[in-house]
């Protein structure tokens, strides 16, 4: 009995979020009602992301920080990327919606490094985002000294389209009261070409080694979880169920590669002591996911 009554409560769940998957998709009598939920359905929704449990310090019996990269060139992490052309409203690349967040005043703990020492504030993101850069032309005009034009200046502003990366801080570590090990993302990081040499490359047809890629700003993952829970990524596997950017990110469904790690050496990075040889620094991020993996099965087997 108890089993039919869990299976019964496992349908329910399952069919009211392929109904908040297509919201009113089937019951639209104009496309502009496709989208609009009604009165039951938005009560029942929840945008509040997942609480994190709390963790005593006392409860940490080991952890490790690392940093890693998701290189959005890969297949895998193309929800985190696309779409880069605004079509559908509802849709949107993971840069925008921090972009966004940050704008709305959403998200406010925004800061230049990994270290979360150094605050910026939107201003000093939009700065990052925008060169104006002088034709020559214009330096022409203005050795001659004639009245300079928005004609003479050349502007750049990096968009989704120009995001290459991104950037992730996290820890792992392993609770010895639940006796499991786990994840807790940390930062986040947006990683495109500088923006005051972007104009110089070809942007479809430069190689990505051959640009010079710079870490935008550093979002703390917490301070953002409220807005990357507010937009979904499509779901190529089933378009009816939907996931947020925040569920994404904490299950961690994407590829990355582990570039630096918490070290005695002033947290050096693995190309810092592994010089010009891809394939040794990959191997060397492989090394250190199989010491944070083996960690957990090592401590059962002792």
């Amino acid at each position: 009995m108890n089993f039919k009554l869990f299976f019964v409560i496992i349908l329910l769940l399952t069919n009211s979020n392929n109904l908040l998957g297509q919201a009113n998709l089937l019951n639209a009598m104009i496309p502009q009602e496709v989208g609009k939920k009604n009165e039951q359905q938005r009560i029942a929704e929840d945008h509040e992301a997942l609480p994190y449990g709390y963790v005593d310090d006392r409860d940490i019996m080991w952890s490790k920080t690392v940093w890693e990269k998701i290189d959005l060139d890969e297949r895998i992490n193309y929800p985190f990327y696309y779409p880069v052309e605004k079509v559908d409203p509802s849709r949107k690349p993971l840069f925008d919606v921090l972009i966004n967040g940050i704008k709305d005043g959403e998200i406010t703990e925004i800061y230049t490094d990994g270290y979360f020492t150094d605050k910026i504030t939107l201003e000093q993101v939009e700065e990052g985002l925008l060169a104006r850069v002088q034709t020559d032309a214009g330096v022409e005009k203005e050795n001659n000294g004639e009245e300079l034009t928005e004609e003479d200046f050349l502007t750049t502003n990096l968009t989704a389209f120009d995001i290459k990366q991104y950037m992730i801080k996290g820890t792992w570590y392993f609770n010895k009261r639940l006796g499991e090990l786990k994840y807790r993302l940390l930062g986040i990081a947006p990683v495109a070409p500088d923006v005051n040499f972007i104009s110089q490359y070809e942007r479809e047809k430069t190689p990505d080694e051959l640009q010079d890629l710079t870490e935008l700003f550093w979002v703390w993952f917490p301070n953002a979880r409220h807005t990357l829970n507010l937009h979904e990524i499509f779901n190529s596997r089933n378009a009816s169920q939907p996931v947020t950017f925040d569920l994404m990110l904490n299950a961690r469904r994407f590829n990355s590669i582990i570039f630096k790690e918490e070290n005695p050496y002033n947290d050096r990075a693995i190309k810092d002591y592994i010089y010009e040889d891809a394939l040794r620094q990959l191997l060397e991020s492989e090394r250190i996911k199989n010491i944070i993996r083996d960690y957990e099965q090592d401590m059962w087997q002792n």
